[in-house]
């Protein structure tokens, strides 16, 4: 079963936001999650995947078929919302019997099927009871069971895990990729968490403004990313901007670093990004100028447990530093494979 959208516009009526010329796919037993910034149209895409809102161009597509004429109950597709939605009044079983009913299934064999389904989600001692004795987590994982109960085409996960605290949603995602991969669904996933995204996704695709910036692997995404606003956007970076100085040399407002010019013409303008985690400090500031090589003074120091996120000031700049080390940090080198040059924007 694949999910899949082909050129696909559309633009909010009276407004000139939307998404434009999109073209992603999901393969069976995979999971897609779409980040970017508010008002980036990623709750867009889950929209017209599930029939919310039709197309203005372009095909959306369930296992080869064009769904773009069909009702969103007639996509067959299964939704997790971010409030839950979980009727009240119902007992849980109940609750995730409700597409069951819908279909016109008997009471005994929906009941069974909403057990094993509550079953999988590790809640079948609670099918009795009530939504309003579970706690956010509970309920978000019969929320879940609920959406795969009738065997849906496709599972859309709206912001899942927001209204969760920190902890919960650490648990919850590895509970929802669980749960994914035990049915063997595609999967897409809408989600302003970018350690969401980069933990459970096979792939990630990021937008802004309405367009599909970039769509890789969460290592590719993070290693490799296509310009700096991709960059700048996952995860934390230094970027600078810059020039080739030389064969293997570039220049930056910071100073000189060694890195792989890539064959580009001296003097040619590139955007310089390095990770804080590949910035290495050192214990002795070396000789000015030798590239990749600062001495300076901490400007912000963030403790965060397992580590520090550090800004060193140093001539011409900040470098930002992710370290496990307790000690004063008063210089730092940037190894030559850990910058990468990517296009002025």
């Amino acid at each position: 079963m694949t999910l899949r959208y082909e050129n696909v516009n559309y633009t909010y009526p009276g407004a000139a936001t939307g998404v434009f010329d999109i073209s992603l796919e999901i393969g069976r037993g995979e999971l897609l999650a779409i980040i970017g910034a508010s008002g980036s149209g990623k709750s867009t895409i889950l929209k017209l995947l599930a029939g919310f809102v039709k197309p203005a161009s372009g095909r959306i597509l369930i296992d080869g078929q064009d769904v773009g004429a069909l009702a969103p109950e007639a996509r067959q597709l299964g939704v997790v919302f971010q409030n839950y939605a979980l009727f009240p009044h119902m007992r849980l079983w109940e609750n995730v019997a409700y597409p069951l009913k819908v279909r016109g299934i008997a009471q005994p064999a929906r009941h069974a099927r909403a057990v094993e389904m509550l079953d999988r989600v590790g809640m079948r001692l609670r099918a009795d009871d009530f939504p309003a004795a579970l706690s956010g987590g509970q309920q978000q994982r019969v929320a879940l069971a609920r959406a795969l109960v009738f065997e849906p085409r496709g599972l859309l996960l709206d912001e899942p895990l927001s209204a969760l605290d920190a902890g919960l949603r650490m648990e919850m995602r590895d509970e929802i990729l669980r749960v994914q991969r035990a049915s063997g669904i595609a999967t897409l996933l809408v989600t302003h968490d970018q350690e969401e995204a980069l933990s459970i996704a096979d792939k990630v695709a990021v937008m802004r403004e309405g367009r599909l910036i970039q769509l890789g692997t969460p290592r590719e995404l993070y290693e490799t990313p296509v310009n700096a606003n991709v960059a700048a956007f996952v995860g934390q970076s230094n970027l600078w901007p810059g020039k080739v100085a030389a064969d293997g040399i570039v220049e930056t407002s910071i100073g000189p670093l060694a890195c792989d010019t890539a064959g580009r013409a001296s003097g040619e303008p590139v955007t310089v990004f390095v990770r804080p985690e590949r910035v290495e400090p050192t214990e002795q500031p070396t000789p000015a100028g030798r590239p990749g090589h600062f001495a300076g003074s901490v400007a912000v120091d963030r403790y965060l447990g397992p580590v520090r996120r550090i800004d060193l000031a140093v001539e011409g700049g900040l470098i930002r530093i992710e370290t496990h080390l307790r000690e004063p940090v008063s210089a730092v080198s940037i190894p030559p494979e850990a910058v990468r040059l990517l296009p002025v924007t």
